[in-house]
């Protein structure tokens, strides 16, 4: 996806910058991202050896389908959702997917979702026709597709991975198992689940989206002490 391919552009022109500059560490410079940005910082990282360390916050460790279908899951839960229901559009969810994932292009993939029809059981014509807009913009089936554990299985900088085990949007139950597997190989790369903290690391009750705005925590002084503390350590000088 060409979001993607920019932002790695982006990344890489920014760290030949701060190699010019007098007062930076050349060897000492390395890459945080959240969420969808820990899809780019790997990227960057498996093609750039200048960067010195990853600090990974939700990096999805599964391919997109998988991670939608239990975010999808655990929102509706966090919501109220009876289980049936959920269920429900779950297995709509997945159906509507796997049409989309094997179409050839966007507008196929739409094509492919409408044509699913009646299939899409307990549905609106409303929902449906929302279902294959969403599912054929090219950023929504680019994420659905991407597998993030070729370019982690490239990272040989230290990595810190860390997830909140009140994430409903990129679950640790799910993502950290896929991110340990895809890190295997780098003796350097530490994954750990924080108690508590929702999808923006706050300390939350649910971890629901609607909570997000009612937490006046901007991010919990935990997270940011073990990746300030981790940091200092993986860039200290023997």
């Amino acid at each position: 996806f060409a979001a993607d391919g920019q932002c790695v552009q982006v990344n890489e022109a920014a760290i030949a910058y701060l190699k010019t500059r007098p007062e930076i560490d050349q060897t000492r410079i390395g890459l945080l991202g959240h969420s969808e940005g820990g899809i780019i910082a790997p990227l960057v990282a498996s093609r750039n050896t200048d960067v010195a360390f990853l600090v990974l916050l939700a990096a999805p460790g599964v391919r997109g389908d998988e991670l939608l279908l239990a975010q999808e899951t655990l929102i509706e839960a966090s919501m109220g959702a009876p289980a049936e229901v959920s269920a429900a559009r779950r297995a709509n969810m997945r159906r509507a997917m796997d049409a989309a994932m094997a179409a050839p292009t966007p507008e196929a993939a739409s094509a492919a979702v409408r044509a699913l029809g009646d299939q899409l059981s307990a549905s609106s014509i409303q929902e449906r026709e929302l279902l294959a807009r969403q599912l054929g913009d090219p950023a929504v089936l680019y994420l659905l597709r991407y597998d993030p554990a070729p370019p982690l299985r490239l990272v040989k900088c230290p990595v810190l991975a860390i997830n909140g085990s009140k994430d409903v949007q990129v679950p640790a139950a799910i993502d950290l198992p896929g991110l340990r597997a895809g890190l295997a190989g780098n003796p350097a790369a530490r994954i750990e689940e924080l108690p508590g903290l929702n999808h923006l690391f706050q300390t939350a009750q649910t971890g629901a989206l609607a909570e997000y705005p009612q937490i006046e925590e901007t991010m919990s002084p935990a997270a940011l002490t073990l990746i300030g503390d981790w940091v200092l350590a993986v860039t200290k000088r023997p």
